[in-house]
């Protein structure tokens, strides 16, 4: 449990459980498990260049600091962002960096295809924000956060593009969770 700066609190699981505040703030239940992949990573690349090195019989210093960097590198690179969400905004923060939106002022939601599919949320104060689709499908907690507050925006007739855009996320969202179901139950 830490103390947020919503004045609540946010519980954490063992494993990276969903975290559900008292104040209501979500946050992305894979973050620490991506984490440790990120760190893994950098630690395997280390070591295998360390090991190549030493069986070559040409590690020194210097390239012991070249490996080193090479690995920290490939852990910045690596970082996930962290995604949470809380009563009218929704917040991504790297390592160098942290953006938020507010959800009830939401003017604009994009989705950009590339390596990894994302979508772009801007608001009216001019904030704007990339979250990878993936994290809001495996996490339906923040898309139901993120629904609530495009359906505020559309409301006050804010949120002109981008409605369909999360429709269709939910519909994914959805049929997934019904094929999940009818494989547990063995219904095909």
């Amino acid at each position: 449990m830490r103390h947020d700066r919503g004045g609540g609190y946010v519980l954490r699981g063992r494993g990276g459980g969903v975290g559900v505040g008292v104040d209501g703030v979500v946050s992305d239940r894979r973050w620490a498990a991506d984490v440790r992949a990120a760190v893994f990573c950098a630690l395997a690349l280390f070591a295998l260049v360390v090991l190549i090195d030493l069986a070559n019989g040409t590690l020194d210093v210097l390239r012991g600091v070249l490996w080193a960097g090479l690995s920290g590198l490939l852990y910045l690179i690596l970082h996930p962002v962290r995604v949470t969400v809380g009563p009218g905004w929704l917040a991504v923060r790297g390592l160098l960096r942290h953006r938020h939106v507010c959800t009830g002022l939401l003017t604009a939601v994009r989705y950009s295809e590339g390596v990894a599919a994302r979508l772009v949320l801007c608001d009216s104060l001019g904030n704007r924000v990339e979250v990878e689709s993936r994290v809001l499908v495996e996490n339906p907690l923040l898309l139901h956060r993120l629904e609530v507050g495009a359906g505020d925006a559309r409301e006050r007739g804010l949120l002109r593009t981008g409605s369909e855009v999360l429709g269709r996320l939910s519909a994914r969202l959805d049929g997934d969770v019904a094929k999940g179901v009818f494989e547990v139950s063995g219904l095909r």
